[in-house]
């Protein structure tokens, strides 16, 4: 099917305009292609703000190996409802994506079953960097680099690992960075003060996976990045001391850069209380003083993307006492709709407004959209550009959208955002030029979607 989508508020790379864009034989088309008769169907987008498909560059679908928490098919589901029509799937699976044979059988998994386009990254352990070093870089996204534990055995501590791969990396490094002997020292002394008493709560978690634990992590990757001059990008930051450690240059002239997440942005310490172990995710949720840090990172320039870490658990192990319980968020349903709802939520007004708005919004898209593409070196996607791929989210804004169970799309089912009421919907998704999701009609399963490739 061939569509003009009409009457859009398109924002993509800066610029906020009304127009139509047409999607012809899968690709973007900015102008009325010559046989304007071609089956078009016309899609009336009057209010509606047309953005490039949101890319996730950070998610846990769990498949292979831990299905019973997410698969490709569901969780691919659950990001077009909400808008992301490309993810780029962690290693830490089971078996650990390590090599670039295990990778291709991941691959396999997602042609099959994803409804969104697919990319994924290869893990680096203590002994398999020559591996890493040795394989083609066009085949996988990036690498990711465990600083600290989290879910799964992927700790990389050995510094001449370390030093081998900052110095001969090809790709882009992501890494997960808290410094593991904090985090273990602090656990066991908790554990000896509250394991089995009524102080065993999640409120504990920023208190052993604290600040000092990330900014010492942090710090130590950087340095190692500026040593060899290192392309580093620092996933999920979460205090503000970190940020003292970026820069705010354009995306073009960094070698370190940094993530954050929708997660981080929404919750603070306060929300333990209510939530439980339900935000208990790795590196914690910390206290609204870091949080508004982070949202001001934003606008310095101190972040460049926002990616989802999306990292489901059945809620049965959720409900587990503290120590017990995994760390982890099923969120890519929701992050599109959380980022923009300060624009929506009627905090601003009459010119304040529209200011706000032309601010925002290609700050979302540049920091979800863009910036992803440009990072990690991804082809054709990420931008509303002639003959790029129809990677498109149409959002409708000024809608109340309540997150219900049975609205859910995760095989997990649970959400902490349940009974939150957002302001703005995802319309539709198209995934290549196909409808992949819409309001009215929900997920079309059938897979029209392709896997990512990268720049050299």
């Amino acid at each position: 099917m061939n569509y003009l989508i009409q009457n859009a508020t398109i924002v993509n790379e800066g610029i906020i305009r009304q127009g139509d864009v047409y999607i012809i034989d899968g690709r973007i088309a900015l102008s009325p292609p010559l046989e304007t008769t071609k089956d078009c169907e016309t899609i009336d987008a009057t209010g509606m703000l047309l953005l490039p498909g949101v890319i996730d560059t950070h998610v846990h679908f769990r498949e292979p190996g831990l299905t019973e928490k997410a698969d490709m098919g569901t969780e691919s589901r659950a990001a077009v409802a909400g808008g992301v029509t490309s993810f780029v799937d962690m290693p830490n699976t089971k078996p650990q994506t390590t090599t670039i044979e295990l990778l291709e059988e991941k691959v396999a998994l997602a042609k099959e079953k994803s409804v969104a386009n697919y990319g994924f990254m290869l893990g680096a352990t203590n002994s398999n960097i020559d591996t890493l070093l040795s394989t083609d870089p066009e085949k996988y996204a990036a690498i990711k680099l465990f600083l600290g534990s989290s879910t799964g055995d992927m700790l990389v501590n050995d510094p001449e690992a370390l030093d081998k791969l900052f110095s001969k990396a090809r790709k882009l490094i992501v890494a997960h960075c808290e410094e593991e002997h904090i985090v273990q020292a602090n656990m066991q002394n908790y554990k000896m003060e509250c394991a089995g008493t009524e102080r065993e709560t999640a409120a504990l978690h920023p208190q052993i996976r604290n600040t000092e634990a990330c900014y010492v992590s942090t710090y130590k990757a950087i340095a190692r990045a500026r040593k060899y001059k290192t392309r580093l990008h620092i996933a999920h930051i979460s205090t503000a001391t970190e940020l003292d450690l970026l820069s705010n240059m354009p995306l073009e002239k960094k070698h370190v850069t940094a993530e954050v997440t929708p997660n981080h942005l929404w919750f603070d310490d306060r929300d333990y209380k209510e939530l439980g172990n339900l935000i208990k995710c790795n590196p914690a949720i910390k206290r609204n003083e870091d949080r508004m840090a982070l949202w001001a990172a934003l606008y310095d320039g101190l972040i460049d993307t926002i990616a989802t870490d999306h990292a489901p658990h059945t809620l049965a192990s959720k409900q587990q006492r503290y120590f017990d319980a995994p760390g982890g968020i099923p969120s890519i349903q929701h992050s599109l709709t959380m980022m923009v709802e300060p624009l929506f939520n009627n905090n601003y007004q009459g010119e304040e407004l529209v200011e706000f708005r032309d601010t925002w919004l290609p700050l979302i898209v540049r920091l979800m959209c863009h910036n992803p593409a440009t990072l990690f070196g991804i082809k054709e996607r990420g931008f509303i550009r002639e003959g790029y791929k129809a990677d498109l989210t149409l959002v409708k804004p000024g809608v109340e959208n309540k997150v219900t169970k049975e609205s859910l799309l995760y095989k997990c089912g649970w959400s902490p955002l349940e009974g939150q009421t957002f302001h703005s919907r995802v319309e539709m998704t198209f995934v290549n030029g196909h409808k992949a999701y819409s309001y009215d009609k929900g997920v079309d399963i059938e897979p029209h979607s392709e896997r990512l490739e990268y720049k050299a």
